[in-house]
Parts: C-alpha cells; structure tokens; sequence
C-alpha cells in the first residue's frame, strides 16, 4: 500500500510516498485503535523536534497505517512500559537529562494509574503516543548514533554507516513478552555498558579507596598497612575473588595484582610498584568518564564486522587477528610516537612484500638522513641505502628498517604493517616509538595466516625468500580488512575490562 503523506516542515512543504511494510506490520502487529492523521500532521507542525526527528515520526506512523504504536484497547503495551523503563536507565548510565520530558511523565503516570479511564481520553491517548515515539527517535540517536560531529574533526577516519532507527522501533513495538530488542551497536559496546552499570553502583557507594604508601615496592611476604586497602580495591574491581582483611602480601594478593596489571597494560610482575599504584588511585569518575567516551566510538563501530579481520587498537599497542567473528591471536606491536601519531582509519591489505625496500619519507631524509650525510659521507654506503632518480631508499636486508616483511593496505597517510630488526623494543610497556607505520612483532606468523588458503605458498616457500635478499610482492586475495582504531577502554575477549593512557589525548579532546 503505498500512501501519499503530506508533512509540513519548518521552511517547506514536501510530499513523500512511503510503503507500509506489511511483512513487519502484519495483523497481529497492528492495534485495534488508530490515530487520526490530521492530529499527526498538526502536533509535527507545531513541535520544536528538528526536520529528521519529525520526518522519522511521520514516516513511523505511515507505515503503521496510523495505527498506535504503544497503546491497544487495554491500555499500555509491553513495548511501552519497557522503553519507557529502557529511557530512565539510561538517564542514570549516562548522567544524561536531555531527554527527560515533564508531560511525557505525566502523562504516562496518568495512563498507568488510571489505564481505563485515560483510553477514553483520545487526545491524551494520541499525544502520548506521539511523544513517545518522538522520544523513541531522540533517545536512539543519542544512545546508538553517537555524536552528529564529523568524527574527521576527531581524528577518526573509519568509514560511520547510518543507522536504521525506523528497524529499531518496528522490531520493539512488535515485540512479544520474553523476547529481546536487536540494538544496534555491537557486542563490544553492550559489554562495555554493562561494566559502566557496575562502576555507577561502586560509584554511588563511595569508589574506590585510595592506596597511600611511603614503600616504593611492595612484594609477596612484605606485610603493610595499605596491603588492607589494596585488597579492599581488588575486591572491588573484581580481581581478587576473597578478601583476608590482614596486612601480608600473600601469593593470592599477587596473582591478583597481576590479573590488575594486565587489564591496565602494565607490566605483570605482581608486585605493587609505583605504577600501580598510579592506575589505582585514578577516580573512579575518571574511568567512568574513559568507559563513556569509548562508548561513544563504539557508537561509530559497524554492528557487523567482517568475519576475517586485522585490529590494531593504538594505545594498546597490540595487533588482534579474528576469523570467522573470534580472535585467534594476537600480537604486539610498535606504533607512532605523539609528534607522528598513527592515523585511526580502515584499509584492506592487498600486498605482502618479502625482502622490501624501504622508500624513506622526505621528512626523514631532509631532518635525519642528510645531516648524517653532511657528518659522514659514507652514511649511505655503509647502511645500505641508495639514491634512485633523487629518492632515497634502503635496500632489502636484514638490517633494513621495515625488516624482511610487510603488509600494504592503500591509504592517503602512507602506514602500513611491517616487520623490523629493533626486536628489543616489543619488551617496553610502552611501545610508541615509530614515525607511524606500524611494527610487528611476529610478521612470519601473520604473512602465514594471510596466505594459508593459498595452495601455491607454504612455510618452506616463504622461508627460502626470506633467505634471499630478492623482494617479492605477494597478492592477498581476496584482501583483508584492517582496522586501525583507538580505544583506552574495552571489555577483551575474555570478559575483562581494559583500560590504557591516552596516548595521543584523543579522549580529552572527545569528551570535550
């Protein structure tokens, strides 16, 4: 069915053809009450709601033939009283009033005290469907959408898909009881939000107790006043499962000062150092703040991701490898310093380079390599590197700068994936010393996951490349996303809750 609905906007007068869709809204999905369209045209004139809110309602209503979406000859539907439930939880997560509404309030209070009485009441019954509907859309936006500011500005250049709030709202309204609404945001995001709820609750209970200590290392068998309180947080953060109350540093204390490290990025010697207790004594407003803004970056995030695909996440310092929608390893890796920061995007990797050259960037060659020239003009000579038609470029080798490998996926900031000969480097906590590609450290590994559908390549093969000094371009078909991103805070692919510094002070500039 297809009907011709005319909505006056703020400054023009449109008509839209919109299809009632009646594979979503078949008989059993409709109400037996109907709204009168010329009330859904006059309270849309008449609302302050922006042009997109106004025409997400009318086209709702259309589809639905103006049938009611919250309401049904007895009253209030289950959708109803869940969303409305759905709303005030969200006010608390997110500390978030913006959508609070006084009528809407009043009026369903009116509806759940007096539910007969307030159904004869139409034009009660009408606005209320109404403004609950135009709340729907404005809550969606906000809890799913993210911000509307070009994530450019941001530093995010992954590509935001735009999210069908109309497939939202079909599949609560028509929800049976027991059933759950497909949100759309991935699980990353729900994981996340679920530890938010937790650390409101610690919150609102006093956070966590601050460790003070004149001990600038305390290990097992030490015993000390603050070990009290130590165990007190781990309790509390989940780390330590049972609490002894003494003031002895025992092994259980230490395995869970480890499990502490690890979820902070920190070195894991379960000993509580001076940067442990650093991460201890961060407010817990302060990781609720660190929770909200990674939130919103989920926000950005593809419901769906491919089934095969690379992560680089920045201020972990670590590559994760997914097939078939689960993590099979991962990787650490050595990304760009502050003043050369890597660039958050999504590429494909196309290319695998055996014994690549190293074409070194203008910037590298006019501030590091000429003055070393001008210091030693067997500089070239003697690190392998030559000059073809006025580039500069280091041959393959194995003390080249990009190693015996690497990954190419096309982009506009010139990073890619590669190995390197400066081992040594993936042993730091902090792993931010590259001019912003992207350092691996087991490259072999991921050339083999790359290729490991291909019947013409093996280990043997790669191997005897890798002893030549011959580069050798590989295609990767078909390519294999890569996804360069930025979180200090994710629930892992254990159930753990990470956090990490903000290395390029992204969230600042977010949160803001």
């Amino acid at each position: 069915m297809i009907v011709i609905f005319p909505f006056v906007g703020c400054n023009k007068k449109e008509n839209k053809a919109v299809i009632v869709d009646e594979s979503i809204y078949s008989s059993q999905n409709f109400t037996d009450l109907v709204l009168d369209s010329t009330v859904v045209v006059n309270f849309l004139y008449k609302s302050s709601e922006t042009d997109s809110i106004k025409n997400q309602v009318s086209d709702f209503y259309i589809r639905r033939n103006f049938q009611f979406a919250w309401f049904n000859s007895k009253g209030l539907t289950i959708a109803a009283t869940n969303f409305y439930s759905q709303l005030e939880t969200f006010k608390v997560d997110f500390e978030d009033n913006s959508l609070k509404n006084s009528q809407l309030d009043k009026l369903i209070n009116a509806a759940q005290s007096n539910e007969k009485k307030f159904l004869t009441q139409k034009a009660d019954l009408q606005n209320l469907d109404l403004l609950l509907t135009i709340t729907f859309f404005k809550y969606a936006q906000k809890a799913y959408g993210g911000t509307s500011k070009n994530t450019f500005d941001l530093e995010w250049f992954i590509p935001r898909k735009k999210k069908d709030y109309q497939i939202l709202l079909d599949s609560l309204v028509s929800l049976n009881k027991g059933e759950e609404i497909q949100v759309p945001v991935n699980q990353y995001y729900l994981s996340l939000k679920a530890y938010l709820r937790k650390y409101r609750f610690i919150q609102k209970n006093g956070g966590f107790p601050t460790v003070i200590t004149d001990e600038k290392l305390l290990v097992v068998s030490d015993t000390n006043a603050c070990l009290v309180i130590v165990k007190k947080y781990l309790l509390l953060s989940g780390d330590l499962k049972t609490n002894d109350n003494t003031t002895i540093f025992t092994d259980t204390l230490a395995k869970a000062i480890q499990r502490f490290q690890h979820r902070m990025g920190l070195t894991e010697n379960g000993k509580i150092d001076r940067a442990t207790i650093i991460e201890f004594n961060k407010p817990i407003e302060f990781r609720i703040k660190q929770m909200m803004v990674n939130m919103e970056r989920l926000r950005w995030v593809p419901v769906e991701l491919e089934n095969e695909y690379l992560l680089v996440n920045i201020p972990e310092f670590r590559l994760h490898i997914f097939e078939n929608n689960k993590q099979i390893w991962a990787a650490n890796v050595v990304v760009g310093k502050d003043v050369r920061q890597t660039s958050i995007f999504k590429g494909n990797i196309s290319q695998i380079v055996l014994n690549p050259y190293w074409g070194i960037p203008i910037s590298i060659v006019k501030n590091e390599i000429l003055p070393k020239i001008r210091r030693n003009s067997n500089y070239l000579a003697r690190n392998n590197m030559e000059v073809v038609n006025g580039n500069y470029r280091q041959k393959p080798g194995k003390n080249n700068a990009l190693g015996k490998m690497k990954f190419l996926f096309p982009n506009h900031y010139n990073i890619y994936l590669h190995d390197t000969p400066s081992k040594s480097l993936f042993g730091a906590t902090n792993r931010a010393f590259s001019h912003g590609c992207i350092r691996v450290e087991n490259p072999k590994k991921l050339v083999l996951f790359l290729l490991r559908k291909e019947t013409d390549w093996n280990e043997q093969k790669v191997d005897n490349i890798l002893k030549t000094d011959n580069e050798t371009i590989i295609k990767v078909k078909p390519n294999v996303p890569v996804y360069i991103a930025y979180f200090t805070a994710w629930v892992d692919n254990t159930g753990q809750l990470n956090f990490r510094n903000d290395l390029y002070h992204l969230d600042e500039k977010l949160s803001k």
